[in-house]
């Protein structure tokens, strides 16, 4: 056990903390009530005692699953079914009851009494539900609870002190059961929002680095192959006079292209093509690590029941990564859909989402956005995009989509050709 604890995240552990905490406040409430309502309730049958301590006992037990439960619903959003929180419904209200024919039968009786008895029986029942149920709904519910046992506890002894007591020991022991597991589950949400951002930056240091290979890349090359060019056909001019100069421009141009050749190597060095499959994978994943739903819709085949070229794989999948790339950096999206289909012999990819600032919506067409989720000038990334689809025939198209703060990034690439 020490061994796992130690091996955990840090996080994982914070997380098991909390939640190993907040299994054991409904057990200190019990103890530090029980002792005092045994004494109040000192004249009443044994037997009735002993089962609203029961009754609360069990509750605890619901309460430790049902509290597990609430805790993922509300960091992940996994349902809680139905059976437990029944069950911890049906204990509390038994508790309820058992505690006011304790009250009724009891002899001697004050109104610090029926408070414990309250918050005795409701504390486990609002920490469960604390979770399970809106913050309105949870009000409301025990407003109505404390109402009910206020008349209770008015048709057992008559008076107002023990109805008002009861009635506002319900709310403040609800309200304090609310405060302290909700804090504690917002909490742990933001950790994981701060740990999903860890590494949400993580992945874009990578795409920042690649996209940095890709600059360094054309840098070397353009310039480069353009002094190569020149140099050559002064070569081939000087050759066609029969001039020795040639051979030193020759030679002039080996050596640039071997320094090439070596400037290559050390920007590329461990750098990959992109893949279409990899590359939706990967944008789904950082895209939901930073809360952006993103719906992927592409079918493992061709519609015609081909696979999709290699070049229009991978020239598609720089396509997801760029976009993918700029609805972090340029959106505050909270969705993002990407369609991949063929039509017609043409493969079409669309990636869309929303969250793009009005003044950041200003262009349309190919030629005006900075990718999904910018519409800022004409950048690098799009601009190589375009590029690299224009080599195989293709089109890349970014403008504002259909709804409202929307950017929509279309790439086309025909199918022949390109195998």
């Amino acid at each position: 056990m020490i061994r796992r604890w130690r091996g955990a995240a840090r996080l994982t552990r914070v997380e098991l903390f909390t939640r190993w905490t907040l299994y054991a406040v409904p057990w200190f409430v019990t103890i530090s009530v029980v002792g005092e309502l045994t004494v109040g309730l000192r004249n009443a049958p044994p037997v009735l005692v002993w089962s609203l301590v029961g009754l609360t006992l069990a509750q605890n037990v619901v309460a430790v699953p049902l509290l597990w439960r609430g805790l993922d619903l509300y960091l992940r959003g996994r349902p809680t079914g139905r059976r437990l929180p029944a069950l911890a419904t049906a204990l509390a209200v038994a508790g309820l009851a058992a505690g006011i024919v304790l009250q009724a039968t009891g002899g001697p009786y004050s109104s610090a009494t029926a408070v414990r008895a309250a918050v005795l029986t409701v504390s486990p029942f609002a920490m469960v539900y604390a979770l399970l149920v809106p913050v309105r709904t949870f009000f409301a519910l025990h407003t109505g609870l404390g109402a009910v046992l206020a008349v209770a506890e008015a048709a057992v002894h008559p008076g107002a002190a023990a109805s008002v007591w009861t009635f506002i020991a319900v709310l403040g022991t609800s309200a304090l059961c609310l405060f302290s597991i909700r804090c504690s589950g917002w909490m742990l949400q933001v950790m994981y929002e701060v740990d999903a951002n860890r590494e949400v930056q993580a992945r874009l240091a990578v795409a920042e680095e690649r996209l940095r290979f890709g600059r360094d890349l054309h840098d070397v090359m353009g310039r480069n192959l353009a002094v190569i060019a020149l140099k050559s056909e002064l070569a081939v001019q000087l050759a066609r006079r029969e001039r020795p100069e040639a051979v030193t421009q020759m030679v002039e141009v080996q050596r640039i292209a071997h320094e090439t050749q070596m400037e290559v190597r050390g920007v590329v060095r461990g750098y990959r093509e992109a893949d279409l499959q990899v590359e939706l994978s990967g944008a789904r994943s950082v895209l939901r690590a930073a809360r952006v739903d993103c719906r992927v819709d592409f079918p493992a085949e061709a519609d015609g029941g081909a696979p999709l070229p290699e070049a229009v794989r991978s020239a598609l999948g720089w396509v997801v990564r760029e976009g993918a790339t700029n609805v972090l950096r340029h959106a505050d999206a909270g969705r993002c859909a990407v369609r991949v289909r063929v039509r017609a012999g043409m493969a079409v990819l669309e990636m869309e989402n929303d969250g793009v600032p009005t003044e950041l919506r200003t262009g349309t067409g190919a030629g005006t956005g900075d990718g999904a989720g910018t519409g800022t000038a004409e950048g690098s990334g799009l601009k190589g995009l375009r590029e690299r689809l224009a080599a195989l025939g293709g089109t890349l198209e970014s403008g504002p989509g259909d709804g409202v703060g929307t950017y929509r990034l279309r790439a086309e690439l025909p199918l022949e050709g390109t195998a």
